[in-house]
């Protein structure tokens, strides 16, 4: 991988340039595109600020920007709204201004911004609904990506990404949170209820893989895996997977601005993407489980 103080020129320009490189998708991100034989440039924070317009002028060029660099976690939003909005809008404009002076596409990570949906499964045409600070900054970031598109003629590809779940995810998500759990006396959770799409993350990297050969233009596509688990069958699979029979106590307390169900009509990512996710719930929760660590 090239290091940020290499400079490129000529026909070495670089295959992409990878922000957020440090982070969950971003390191396995960075380890498949390196297997691939790509010339990349990952990014990470003690690299450089992405809401400073200095930082990018340092870059060197590259055909494709993937940009996954941003504040997340939607409890950590409600507590610093304004903080959200402003880091990941600024980042996400400095990277397209970034994509327009290079001539390079722009893949960005956003992430479920439909609120409580209408139907399911969701599509792409459904209304945004953004409910919390986290994913009103996405959706506001997708309206620069697609400004960018309309007005200056950057390509750009939007990965919606619903519940995504893997090696190295943070403790405070819903998958961390229970296998370490697998280990005491009683599985204990808020609500067994609440249904969601989860995707498995080596999924997630092949659609940003596959974007940097998508078609030109301003696409916007779902990343799920077109079912929906409720929290009661996530710790059904991960106790059968593990072996495990806890009794499993739930307060039934419902968190705040909770979406009863998710689902992901994810049919345009096949059309446009040539996608499909090679893991169900199962499969992903096996291989999290037993697989090889992927750190």
């Amino acid at each position: 991988m090239t290091n940020l103080n290499q400079r490129s020129s000529g026909s070495s320009v670089l295959d992409v340039v990878v922000t957020g490189a440090g982070g969950f998708i971003g390191r396995a991100l960075c380890r498949r595109l390196q297997a691939e034989g790509r010339r990349i440039l990952g990014l990470s924070r003690g690299d450089g600020d992405v809401t400073d317009a200095g930082f990018w002028a340092s870059l060197p060029s590259a055909r494709a920007l993937i940009h996954l660099a941003g504040r997340s976690y939607v409890p950590d939003s409600w507590r610093e709204p304004a903080a959200f909005v402003s880091a990941n809008l600024a980042g996400t404009q400095h990277a397209l201004d970034w994509c327009r002076k290079n001539a390079a596409r722009m893949i960005f990570s956003s992430a479920y911004v439909y609120g409580i949906p209408q139907q399911l499964p969701i599509r792409e045409s459904d209304p945004a609904r953004p409910n919390n600070p986290y994913a009103l900054s996405k959706y506001l970031c997708e309206q620069c990506c697609e400004f960018a598109h309309d007005f200056q003629g950057t390509d750009v590809t939007v990965l919606r990404i619903f519940n995504v779940f893997g090696h190295g995810q943070r403790r405070e998500f819903l998958l961390p949170t229970l296998i370490g759990q697998l280990d005491t006396h009683e599985i204990r959770v808020m609500d067994l209820t609440p249904r969601r799409d989860y995707i498995y993350l080596p999924d997630v990297v092949d659609a940003f893989v596959r974007s940097l050969d998508a078609p030109g233009g301003f696409n916007r596509v779902n990343i799920g895996s077109g079912v929906s688990h409720s929290v009661s069958d996530i710790v059904s699979a991960l106790q059968s997977v593990a072996g495990t029979s806890l009794p499993v106590v739930s307060t039934a307390e419902p968190r705040h601005q909770e979406i009863p169900d998710v689902q992901a009509e994810i049919s345009l990512a096949a059309r446009i993407l040539e996608w499909k996710p090679a893991f169900d719930l199962a499969g992903g929760i096996h291989d999290l489980l037993c697989g090889a660590d992927h750190e």
